[in-house]
């Protein structure tokens, strides 16, 4: 996502690097950039404008000192506001109040049952909440059956009637909860191909009688300026508390999270970047600006590494790569935390500079790191604690006990040595790694 209209903005920024100072005439042709890249990635025309003259007029009227170059102060302009176009500060969820209960809405197909069981998975997880499913989306065939299906794999309650109104479904569901120790009750709702005054009502008749906490609109990203109606539509019918962006890992523009925030006052409060159960990402505005302009997002990697491994254990491991003492057994202890953070491509776009070296479209083969772990499974605990012991007949044992070859068994071997050599030297200070 985004990555198109970033390298644009990228490039807007070069156009003024090794310039002496900031000038109408140098700024001109980074400011049309700018506004190219942003029509073109679905961003609406009038925040377009008011963008542009805000990076212009600022970028002009800034005072470049000595110690600061002209491109460091322009991209930190664009940053700014770029920020405060997604909403500037985060909208956090409402997780302090003992008991809530949120419903989720919006148009069919945008993924609200999806996005409920992601929810009830990250309110457990994050939160040790106790989630309720309820299930209100009585009309559409087989939502009923999918909502239970999602329940039953994160193994969290859901509740469901037949033959009810939706607000006497909802009503019962939290009266479940609250008889049954649960402290979290998401409403999915139904939806609609388009927005029409029966929908409306219905949710209307929950709203008002129901003590909500919080209503969460799910949108499809990939929308474009349309999105902005169905948005306003709501958001005039009901009280909106936030948004949730759904189908973010998919080739969208990106132009919707851009405008809404800005054109409706609604707070994009999460994203949905896999269809995992785990693909849901609280909305930081600044990270989403660093990551647009390709300056990375160490706190979401740090954020998704934390739970996964101990501090303890990182220093053991720290104390370890600066000594050089960092074995294949230590490797394989990584590998396997690595694995739980979801596809490795995801995590390398999110270094800095990842799009300026070419790390954006890399493509990591499940099957490569499961030949991998196979290989390193086949070596025995002391052959991983020592791999310089691994000769060629030992070498030809492990390449058949995992069935590769011994010409991978190298590849890795060699791979594994010059990656140690790299982090004592790193850890050590002697060497500055690109990221």
């Amino acid at each position: 996502m985004f990555e198109y209209m970033g390298d644009r903005l990228s490039n807007a920024i070069k156009n003024i690097r090794g310039l002496g100072k900031i000038t109408e005439d140098n700024i001109n042709d980074a400011v049309r950039e700018i506004r190219l890249a942003l029509l073109e990635a679905d961003v609406n025309y009038n925040v377009v404008k008011e963008f542009v003259n805000n990076v212009k007029e600022k970028a002009l009227g800034m005072e470049v000192q000595k110690s600061l170059k002209p491109d460091e102060i322009f991209i930190k302009i664009v940053k700014d506001e770029l920020v405060s176009l997604l909403g500037g500060e985060y909208a956090p969820l409402n997780t302090t109040d003992k008991f809530v209960v949120i419903m989720l809405c919006g148009l069919q197909g945008s993924g609200k049952t999806t996005a409920s069981g992601k929810l009830a998975n990250y309110l457990r997880k994050k939160y040790n909440r106790k989630p309720l499913l309820v299930a209100c989306d009585i009309y559409r065939p087989a939502a009923v059956n999918q909502l239970e299906d999602i329940a039953k794999s994160l193994n969290v309650p859901i509740f469901k009637k037949e033959n009810a109104k939706v607000v006497d479904i909802a009503k019962e569901g939290i009266e479940y909860a609250k008889n049954n120790g649960l402290d979290y009750v998401i409403i999915d709702t139904a939806g609609r191909l388009q927005i029409d005054e029966e929908l409306m009502n219905e949710l209307k008749d929950v709203e008002n009688n129901i003590n909500l906490n919080e209503v969460i609109l799910v949108i499809d990203a990939m929308m474009g300026q349309d999105a902005i109606n169905v948005i306003t539509g709501f958001n005039e019918a009901l009280h909106l508390t936030g948004c949730i962006l759904t189908k973010m890992d998919s080739n969208t523009k990106g132009g919707v999270a851009l405008s809404l925030r800005h054109l409706t006052n609604v707070p994009i409060k999460f994203v949905g970047d896999s269809e995992k159960m785990d693909g849901l990402s609280e909305f930081y505005p600044e990270r989403m600006a660093e990551r647009i302009l390709d300056m990375g997002d160490i706190l979401s990697i740090a954020e998704k590494v934390e739970g996964l491994i101990s501090e303890d254990e990182a220093k053991e491991q720290a104390r370890k790569m600066q000594k050089g003492t960092f074995d294949l057994e230590d490797f394989l202890q990584t590998f396997k935390q690595i694995k739980k953070l979801g596809p490795l491509e995801n995590i390398i776009k999110m270094l800095p500079q990842a799009r300026s070296m070419g790390l954006n479209n890399i493509s990591i083969d499940p099957k490569d790191l499961a030949h991998i772990e196979a290989i390193i499974l086949s070596m025995t605990p002391y052959e991983r604690k020592h791999p310089e012991i691994l000769k060629a007949t030992r070498k030809m044992r492990i390449a058949k006990g995992s069935g590769r070859t011994v010409e991978e068994v190298n590849r890795l071997l060699k791979q594994f040595e010059t990656m140690r050599e790299m982090m004592k030297f790193a850890s050590n200070g002697k060497i500055k790694l690109p990221f």
